[in-house]
């Protein structure tokens, strides 16, 4: 829990690791209806969240960014839970990486063989290319 009525304590669950454990004074998560921002006190709620950008402002004043790919958001009490299918940290996007998952699923898309799925090549294009604009923007 927080220590203080003015911080929210911020955890970032990915299946593999604990990603992020911080105290900040507000977080914009990228919800599955569009952003929304917590503050300390904030009311309970459950959302689903979707690949995009999540920045947060640490209680000393940095700025956090994390880029998570779809899951949950649990706001309980002034706690913060984000649980991902995927989360790193902005600054750490390796864009080469990215710029390869989003050619192959390119590929992918544009073959004409029907075992591909479609939906899911598009889900990995669009988390490729997210990932790319990101990366190269905290380059």
């Amino acid at each position: 829990m927080a220590t203080s009525q003015s911080t929210l304590s911020l955890s970032i669950v990915s299946p593999e690791k604990s990603v992020l454990e911080a105290e900040v004074s507000s977080v914009q998560i990228p919800g599955a209806e569009g952003m929304f921002g917590v503050l300390p006190r904030h009311a309970q709620l459950v959302s689903l969240t979707a690949s995009g950008l999540l920045s947060a402002v640490a209680s000393d004043g940095e700025i956090i960014e994390m880029l998570i790919h779809g899951g949950f958001a649990e706001v309980s009490g002034d706690a913060v839970v984000i649980l991902s299918r995927s989360a790193e940290k902005v600054s750490d996007v390796d864009v080469e990486r990215a710029q390869q998952a989003a050619k192959r699923a390119q590929e992918r898309l544009s073959s004409k063989d029907s075992a591909v799925d479609v939906s899911r090549a598009g889900a990995a294009l669009r988390r490729a290319l997210l990932r790319e604009r990101l990366g190269k923007r905290s380059s």
